[in-house]
């Protein structure tokens, strides 16, 4: 079992940049594939990017494709969200996932077993 904890989110300026992070407690973090996803109210959960157990895998999603990018440090077991040209559309809870049934990153949320509280990230125009 894992338990996972966001951090970074908060305002910034359309264009500007923010640094997500997930830790992820256990000793198996490793083993683990993880994504992001993201919300807003009134909508369902959207994938937004993933990574697989060794981080050689990642998968994006077409909106975010060239800002964004994923990654991991399994030794402090924590997977990381750099956002870049931020965009008011992408305002939203954003929650990191993770699940060891699966190798590749999915855009499918039935697919992971764990997932953070969340963490807000609000672009001003």
């Amino acid at each position: 079992q894992v338990q996972l904890a966001e951090s970074g989110g908060g305002l910034v300026q359309a264009g500007g940049s923010r640094r997500l992070s997930c830790a992820a407690s256990g000793r198996t973090f490793s083993s683990y594939t993880m994504a992001w996803f993201r919300q807003t109210p009134g909508k369902e959960r959207d994938f937004v990017a993933g990574i697989s157990w060794g981080g050689g895998s990642t998968y994006y999603a077409d909106s975010v494709k060239g800002r964004f990018t994923i990654s991991r440090d399994n030794r402090k077991n924590t997977v990381y969200l750099q956002m870049n040209s931020l965009k008011p559309e992408d305002t939203a809870v954003y929650s990191c996932a993770a699940t060891n049934r699966y190798y590749s990153a999915t855009s499918s949320s039935s697919r992971y077993d764990y997932w953070g509280q969340g963490t807000q990230v609000t672009v001003s125009s």
